[in-house]
């Protein structure tokens, strides 16, 4: 089959994807799966081909997503139950002061966001920019920016939030680079998009507290576990994994601090300490019966458990987009294109955030059309750590109405949809716009 039949039938399979998501309200784990068969077998492969692709793709992507985004939502689960969350933004808001708040909560935000779910962490510290805004008489978006542009980065950019975990799985990137490319490009987003944008868009746009959020003044039931036990617990796996990382590059192949880094900085080893830790920290320790820590475990994999199969689904896209051909075509277009890689990882995903809303399909779909110019560029090592966070950024890109975050933020800040656009949407494309020039200015001088 000729190369411009591949590229039309891999555009056509993109646009089915779009229609399927979009229009007939397809869930994404059908319409991927659906998308790969009929790409499959348009572009000329065995029928017996397609479902061995298929197979492949999925248990290729599952063996390591599906660990390390459950270790993740049960450990994050943990910490919203325990009212470590809580915990941090008291203290934050302690330390920064009451005149720094936005700081605080910028802060607390990119810290929560790290282990807990983004609507999750959201939705436990909104009483706290209620209590805020109460007080001092200001627009509620005055706190809620800084607070959900922290959560919005982290659960972008940094694993073990499922979006780069995914991303990073799907094209072979290194997490601890990952990590630190992350938190590089995502500190000056959080800023920009945070206390700075939240500053001047309070002064444009006052918003009281909706009556039908009214707040309950009741402080948690049990005493609020201590600071230093959460930010040790977040920050225990994201070390470790950057540990291997930076062992694996300064140390010699064979060294035995290098094997033992190695092993306990795999994200499965950091996730599976960390998850027991909080286990018995948060869990046996304040109190909780071993089958209430069972049970809490086991309804943190509910959320998780979509994430999964819709990352396994992009899975198939890809092995199926590879097998069938399609992929190197693409992947030579895409190289004979000038683009840098970077730019154009960052210009797929935006497109198909823009275009279906979902950020973790946009993210899934995107890295599986540019891994086979990964393939094709033998791009390696750190290099591939900042296509992981460009295409983040454009996951992240221009939420509208199409995307639930938008309604989440409209609905609790009691928002008209003009107004969540000045203010949300905004704030979701500085972060995305100033994430990406930060990768972008990183990728001139490596690679």
């Amino acid at each position: 089959m000729g190369d411009i039949s591949l590229i039309m039938i891999a555009l056509a399979g993109i646009f089915l994807l779009l229609f399927l998501v979009i229009r007939t309200k397809l869930h994404a784990f059908v319409a991927l799966l659906l998308v790969s068969l009929i790409v499959g077998v348009a572009a000329g492969m065995p029928l017996s081909g397609v479902i061995d692709s298929m197979e492949s793709g999925m248990g290729g992507t599952l063996g390591f997503v599906a660990v390390v985004v459950g270790l993740g939502a049960m450990f994050g689960k943990m910490l919203e139950v325990s009212g470590g969350a809580e915990r941090l933004a008291q203290t934050m808001i302690a330390k920064f002061g009451e005149d720094k708040a936005q700081w605080a909560l910028g802060v607390t935000g990119f810290l929560v966001a790290i282990p807990v779910f983004f609507d999750v962490g959201f939705i436990i510290l909104v009483p706290i920019v209620y209590g805020l805004a109460k007080k001092t008489g200001k627009s509620l978006l005055y706190y809620g920016i800084p607070l959900l542009a922290g959560l919005a980065v982290t659960h972008s950019y940094i694993p073990p939030t499922p979006g780069p975990i995914a991303v990073a799985d799907l094209i072979g990137a290194d997490l601890g680079w990952v990590i630190l490319f992350g938190a590089i490009a995502g500190l000056p987003a959080m800023i920009i998009a945070g206390p700075i944008f939240g500053k001047y868009i309070a002064n444009k746009i006052h918003v009281d507290i909706p009556d039908y959020m009214q707040i309950e003044e009741t402080e948690h039931q049990q005493e609020l576990p201590s600071f230093a036990m959460i930010a040790s617990l977040i920050f225990i796996p994201l070390v470790l994994i950057l540990a291997n990382t930076l062992t694996g590059v300064i140390l010699e192949e064979g060294n035995a601090i290098r094997s033992f880094f190695t092993f306990l900085g795999h994200p499965f080893v950091a996730l599976t300490i960390a998850t027991l830790l909080t286990f018995y920290f948060l869990g046996v320790k304040r109190g909780y019966k071993k089958q209430d820590v069972q049970d809490i475990a086991t309804k943190a994999l509910e959320p998780a458990g979509i994430i999964i199969l819709v990352t396994g689904a992009g899975g198939v896209f890809k092995q199926v987009l590879i097998d069938s051909g399609v992929g190197d075509v693409l992947g030579e277009m895409m190289v004979s294109s000038a683009l840098p890689p970077v730019l154009l990882a960052f210009l797929i995903s935006t497109v198909v955030r823009v275009a279906q809303g979902s950020a973790t399909v946009a993210m899934v779909t995107a890295a599986g059309l540019i891994s086979p110019l990964i393939e094709t560029m033998g791009i390696t090592g750190p290099s591939l750590g900042l296509i992981v966070i460009s295409i983040a950024a454009g996951a992240t890109i221009f939420s509208h109405v199409n995307d639930s975050g938008f309604w989440l933020v409209n609905r609790y800040f009691g928002l008209d949809v003009k107004d969540t656009l000045k203010s949300w949407t905004v704030m979701e494309t500085l972060i995305a716009l100033v994430g990406f020039a930060v990768v972008f200015v990183l990728s001139l001088f490596i690679g």
